[in-house]
């Protein structure tokens, strides 16, 4: 196995998700890990975005407007739409060109700076609906949750969370149309599975939050004692 390994990577040499240099493994280059912002305070509590500038955490105007279904939601990096980071164009090279041999470094990306996973019950992928699911041929949501609940981190459950709506892109669409595009358009299936439990909710990206607050609604709904977030990119300028 080894010697098909060392082979394999002598005709297509590992390399960098972000810039695609070569690289000793599928990972983020130093070069590029360093143009990976980290979230740092102060942040909302709740939702986790960013403030510029010092001080202590607050909640955001958000928040204080319409307090999320989730507990709390957090992210290992930001992004802007007018800027460059290595972590939102490997996601792009996954999700829009099926690259499904990045899935590893994102998830790994996940891995470092997430919080504690062990105090969950169980992990959920934001699932798709299975028009996107044949489209695509893979849940990008579910690549990184599974990779998140490697060896002992916790407890993949990608089944009692279904998308039963087909839903228009959010692209282009202000918080108040998110929230109605997303509306009604998830269930749960396994209600058993998640009743009294302490959920954390995997995602790729966060803009509102308004797709990942609806999971958070109908699962607390169906019981779930406590839903959180955690996503891989979480956007700044959003609408």
């Amino acid at each position: 196995m080894r010697v098909f390994s060392a082979a394999l990577d002598l005709l297509l040499p590992p390399r960098c998700p972000g810039c695609d240099a070569r690289h000793a493994t599928v990972a983020f280059c130093e070069g590029c890990r360093a143009q990976i912002p980290a979230v740092s305070a102060p942040k909302c509590p709740i939702c986790g975005l960013p403030f510029q500038g010092a001080g202590h955490d607050h909640l955001c105007r958000r928040c204080i407007k319409r307090r999320p279904h989730f507990r709390r939601a957090s992210a290992c990096s930001t992004y802007r739409a007018d800027g460059r980071n290595p972590l939102m164009d490997a996601l792009h090279r996954l999700k829009y060109g099926r690259d499904v041999s990045l899935a590893p470094a994102l998830a790994s990306v996940l891995t470092t700076r997430a919080h504690n996973t062990s105090e969950y019950d169980c992990v959920l992928p934001v699932p798709l609906h299975r028009t996107r699911l044949r489209w695509r041929g893979f849940n990008q949501s579910l690549l990184l949750a599974r990779g998140l609940c490697g060896g002992r981190r916790g407890r993949l459950a990608p089944w009692p969370l279904a998308r039963r709506r087909a839903t228009p892109p959010q692209v282009g669409l202000g918080e108040t149309e998110r929230r109605r595009n997303v509306r009604d358009a998830f269930v749960v299936v396994r209600p058993d599975s998640i009743r009294g439990a302490t959920v954390l909710l995997v995602d790729d990206v966060m803009t509102t939050g308004a797709t990942v607050d609806e999971c958070a609604r109908v699962l607390r709904r169906a019981g779930a004692r406590h839903v959180d977030v955690l996503v891989l990119l979480r956007a700044l300028d959003t609408p």
